[in-house]
């Protein structure tokens, strides 16, 4: 039975609840690749406005856009620009795109790295090693500038120079006279103090990107 797209936005929010208590209990994000991987089919339906593959263990692709293309979605959660993307080079012509995603476990915000046709994808992809796979190094991913999503906003607030906006999967977008804060963090952290806001949750863990935002957001509009 397919999401709709309400369901996928819910279950993107408890696996993204679910990964990050995880990582609060000390399990290191390279031990979560299945729930990272779900993180990323569920945030590719959602920003494609497709569904899952019908199948389990489909073979070459993990999503199907509204308009029919097979999309083959990567996840990675590694904090640095080491490692690589693995892909089985027997069924990338039973994909049409490729999706890579980074789940940011320092802000809790997922990052599009890669987004493009798997003939774009390919010219990216290095030789065939000894495992009979080809590669995406991720240093080549990480150093280009972030694709930006074009995901609707569902909460936002304003103070002075800035604009805070919440987008439908939760990302927290940071703007200084409209131009796009990267990271946005620091700016959060600067505006909560401005507002007394505390820092730190019960446990004394600092608050991530998400929760600072979503504060911000709610104390900005109740003052104004």
């Amino acid at each position: 039975m397919a999401l709709t797209q309400m369901q996928i936005i819910q279950s993107l929010g408890e696996a993204m609840s679910w990964f990050e208590r995880e990582l609060h209990w000390g399990v290191p994000p390279t031990e979560l690749r299945h729930l990272s991987g779900r993180i990323g089919e569920l945030y590719t339906a959602l920003i494609v406005n497709g569904q899952m593959a019908t199948e389990v263990n489909q073979k070459g692709y993990d999503v199907v856009s509204a308009n029919g293309e097979r999309i083959s979605v990567k996840t990675t959660a590694v904090m640095g620009s080491s490692g690589n993307v693995s892909f089985n080079p027997n069924t990338l012509n039973q994909v049409d795109r490729v999706v890579i995603l980074w789940i940011n476990t320092e802000d809790m915000q997922i990052e599009v790295l890669l987004n493009e046709p798997t003939a774009k994808a390919r010219e990216l992809m290095g030789n065939t090693g000894s495992n009979g796979k080809v590669a995406i190094s991720l240093s080549k991913l990480k150093t280009s500038t972030v694709t930006k999503v074009d995901i609707p906003a569902i909460k936002s607030a304003k103070h002075e120079e800035f604009e805070i906006e919440e987008l439908e999967n939760g990302t927290i977008i940071v703007k200084a006279n409209g131009n796009i804060i990267t990271p946005s963090k620091p700016a959060l952290r600067e505006l909560c103090l401005k507002f007394n806001l505390n820092l730190l949750n019960s446990n004394g863990n600092p608050y991530n990107t998400r929760q600072l935002g979503s504060s911000l957001i709610r104390i900005i509009n109740s003052k104004t």
